[in-house]
């Protein structure tokens, strides 16, 4: 286990955007962490750094029945998404698309960044 240097907690893009620009220029890596639930080891900080702690970005920005899309900030867990689903006859299944892929399929989800957005799985 490799922890990083520090641990900050932004509450908004624009909190992140200001975190980056200065490890950026300070040359200090950078390791985020969303809700926790990654199986990929991205919190081991090898070389140290400041995590980003973005599980308090948990907003649910905008859900769209009719392409069944949902933006979500990277906090947002699966039971609250389907918390906010409920009564829409739609859901969030388990399985995920990889890291950065374009979302396929009924149910499938990306694991993106703030703002993204992926599809919601239907009845």
């Amino acid at each position: 286990c490799a922890p990083p240097d520090a641990v900050v907690w932004p509450q908004a893009v624009g909190q992140v955007q200001e975190l980056a620009a200065l490890c950026y220029r300070c040359r200090v890596p950078m390791v985020p962490f969303g809700t926790g639930t990654g199986l990929e080891g991205g919190v081991n900080a090898v070389q140290g750094g400041v995590c980003f702690d973005l599980s308090r970005m948990d907003a649910i920005a905008e859900l769209s029945l009719e392409d069944f899309t949902v933006a979500v900030e990277p906090g947002v867990t699966r039971k609250a998404l389907n918390s906010h689903l409920r009564g829409t006859g739609l859901w969030f299944p388990v399985g995920t698309v990889g890291t950065g892929s374009s979302c396929g399929g009924p149910g499938a989800s990306g694991t993106r960044g703030a703002g993204d957005t992926c599809g919601a799985g239907g009845p």
